[in-house]
């Protein structure tokens, strides 16, 4: 499967994605504007791949003149009923429907790797004015705990991926970042405690089980949650997180 029809896979579950997909700590944007030099009150910031608007909530809530820029019809659809307020614009990063240089930074949370990085790079250095910055960043389990490392094994098993030897806190930074681009990088964790059956519907939201066989998904999550129900017998989990930023002054 193509990697724009993947990410569009989104678009039938939005209002899930919206209400169980987690959102991001304030120490995130204290860094964002440390790296990048930009104070987010005030600054024009385009967020890009926004999806229903997690990210884009909070840089508007920390005062930025905040664009979002979002391409599949569900999430764009939820974004307009969460963030009335917020402007939303069509399109993507291959090709960001914004004026030269009429922006101070460009985000994109949990959604550069849906970008061709040879289209991308060239339209951030196009729409950022002199001195902008681009930020990078994902939400990912905690490597460091052991039940969420367990539980991402059970994942590629079924996906039929590789399990590393060890888990790595810097996959992202070397999986994800461009040539190119001088990163200034960091990493923030963060937690929140939710119902079993809410850190199971966030877990759905991922692409990779929306592209999947239906039934062997089902099968997965029944199990999962069986799993999860004996370990915690309280019913709920402490999800904890490790935000990786990165940015790039341009």
């Amino acid at each position: 499967m193509t990697k724009p029809v993947q990410a569009r896979s989104f678009d039938a579950i939005a209002a899930d994605y919206d209400a169980h997909r987690p959102s991001y700590p304030p120490a995130l944007f204290d860094a964002v504007e440390e790296l990048a030099g930009v104070e987010l009150a005030g600054a024009r910031v385009a967020d890009v791949g926004a999806g229903t608007g997690l990210g884009t909530a909070r840089l508007h809530e920390r005062g930025a003149r905040v664009t979002a820029v979002e391409p599949g019809d569900g999430m764009a659809g939820q974004f307009r009923r969460s963030l009335p307020d917020v402007s939303l614009v069509r399109g993507d990063g291959n090709n960001l429907p914004l004026r030269t240089g009429s922006m101070d930074l460009i985000t994109y949370a949990q959604s550069w790797h849906w970008t061709d990085p040879a289209r991308s790079i060239p339209e951030v250095r196009r729409v950022l004015r002199p001195g902008g910055a681009l930020a990078l960043w994902w939400n990912d389990g905690d490597p460091t705990v052991e039940w969420l490392v367990d539980q991402e094994n059970r994942m590629r098993v079924f996906f039929g991926v590789e399990i590393p030897a060890v888990p790595s806190h810097r996959a992202r930074f070397r999986a994800e970042l461009p040539d190119g681009l001088d990163f200034r990088t960091r990493q923030v964790t963060w937690s929140r405690r939710v119902p079993i059956d809410a850190h199971v519907a966030n877990l759905a939201t991922h692409s990779d089980f929306l592209i999947g066989d239906p039934a062997a998904v089902r099968d997965y999550f029944d199990r999962e949650r069986a799993l999860l129900k004996a370990l915690f017998p309280d019913g709920e989990v402490e999800e904890a997180y490790l935000v990786s930023l990165a940015v790039a002054r341009l």
